[in-house]
């Protein structure tokens, strides 16, 4: 489920990331992408970026461009 390519991953998308404390539980938090916090070309679990709100976390799902 989770987003492992970093070239899937465009800024301004609508994406669902999981956060560090809900690692745990799965629980999604549901944004825009403001930055692509992640360097290497893929991650096993997760590209890592920050939302227009400031909350960072891994992307689960992109949901649509925007």
């Amino acid at each position: 489920m989770t987003v492992e390519k970093r070239s899937e991953i465009k800024i301004g998308q609508r994406v669902q990331v999981v956060e560090k404390q809900n690692q745990r539980t799965g629980a999604l938090t549901e944004g825009v992408v403001l930055r692509i916090l992640t360097n290497s070309a893929t991650h096993t679990r997760g590209i890592k970026v920050m939302l227009a709100d400031g909350k960072v976390g891994r992307v689960m799902a992109v949901l649509a461009e925007s």
